[in-house]
């Protein structure tokens, strides 16, 4: 597996293994199972684990398997795991946020996962109408001081907001983003402003809930209700793109890129987002072991100018999405944030 140095003294697997479809919402999680796959990630050298205050039991299970991990591999072992989390702030507290609500967030976090110092804190802030988004992470930046957090990062911000961080003398360590070969967003400003200023990209939806796979290679369109809120999500990903044609030509692309190389379409896919400028990792979520060797294959995989190009030619004809990162995603009324789910952390 590659690695990425964030840091002189911290250093992450290229493939992060995700942690929301351990949440429950796309079906039942075995805890002993689950925490027996992560170990199996990490041998492998997936020593990267990305999860959430409000994945539901994510944190408490991450936890269990370090405990479990530092018992039986030992403590040079289990300080080369890190484990990425997020503070979100619930919708309906944003206009009345204390630094004792963050405060209380992120202790939450180290009870659950077991921890002394939290290694990264992604900040993620629903309505940039509720104004008090600099002062929350100029909050964790202190707390960060306190001792509480060693990197203090965003996710899902788009460039005046990155901009107004940074005025704020917020040390943004990295921000994670949506970034796939239907979604180019960050490329709208996004990418050049990190790459002015020392952050680098953690990508999530490179898979795309898993629709850029074999499984949906010359079938029809779906039709009602999908089965999981992810597949709904980049549902929309693809209308924006160009329909479901052009998706079509698409997975065709990568499929004979696949080919070529023995793997399947979810990892050129992923590969394509981990060669591109100002991009750490990747943030690939997996139920269980199964996924394994294909996360591994991302790594390993070495796409040719002729396997960029095919990608390259279809991706030229996109219709969208347009503007900056999580832009669509940010109007409650519209198609992509009528879906979501705003207040699911514990703590208000």
């Amino acid at each position: 597996m590659e690695t990425f140095d964030l840091a002189p003294d911290y250093t992450i697997s290229r493939v992060i293994r995700g942690g929301w479809q351990l949440a429950g919402g796309h079906g039942a999680i075995d805890r002993d199972s689950a925490i027996a796959d992560m170990a199996a990630f990490a041998e492998a050298g997936i020593v990267t684990f990305d999860c959430a205050d409000i994945y539901t039991g994510v944190e408490a299970m991450i936890g269990a398997f370090r405990a479990e991990f530092g018992r039986t591999h030992g403590k040079a072992a289990l300080e080369r795991i890190h484990v990425h989390t997020k503070c979100v702030p619930d919708l309906a507290i944003l206009n009345r946020i204390t630094k004792r609500d963050v405060a209380a967030i992120i202790d939450q976090s180290l009870q659950r996962l077991g921890m002394e110092r939290l290694d990264l804190v992604q900040f993620h802030w629903w309505d940039y109408d509720a104004p008090a988004y600099v002062d929350v992470a100029v909050w964790l930046d202190e707390l960060r001081r306190e001792g509480k957090i060693r990197y203090v990062s965003g996710t899902n911000f788009d460039v005046p907001r990155v901009k107004e961080f940074l005025a704020a003398g917020v040390p943004l360590r990295t921000l994670q983003v949506q970034y796939s070969v239907l979604d180019h967003r960050p490329e709208n400003g996004l990418v050049e402003l990190c790459q002015a200023n020392g952050i680098d990209l953690l990508c999530y939806g490179s898979v795309a809930g898993g629709f850029l796979g074999e499984r949906w290679l010359g079938v029809p369109e779906p039709k009602g209700e999908l089965e999981n809120r992810s597949l709904t999500k980049y549902k929309l990903i693809i209308d924006d793109f160009g329909g479901w044609a052009l998706f079509q030509e698409l997975l065709a692309a990568l499929a004979a890129v696949a080919a070529r190389h023995g793997v399947d379409i979810a990892t050129v896919a992923s590969r394509h987002v981990l060669d591109r400028t100002g991009v750490a990792a990747v943030i690939v979520g997996a139920r269980n072991r199964s996924h394994l060797v294909r996360n591994l294959a991302i790594g390993a995989l070495r796409l040719t100018d002729e396997d960029r190009a095919a990608i390259d030619a279809v991706i030229a004809k996109r219709q969208g999405p347009e503007g900056d990162v999580y832009t669509l995603e940010r109007d409650r009324t519209g198609r992509h944030g009528s879906i979501m789910k705003y207040n699911l952390n514990a703590v208000s």
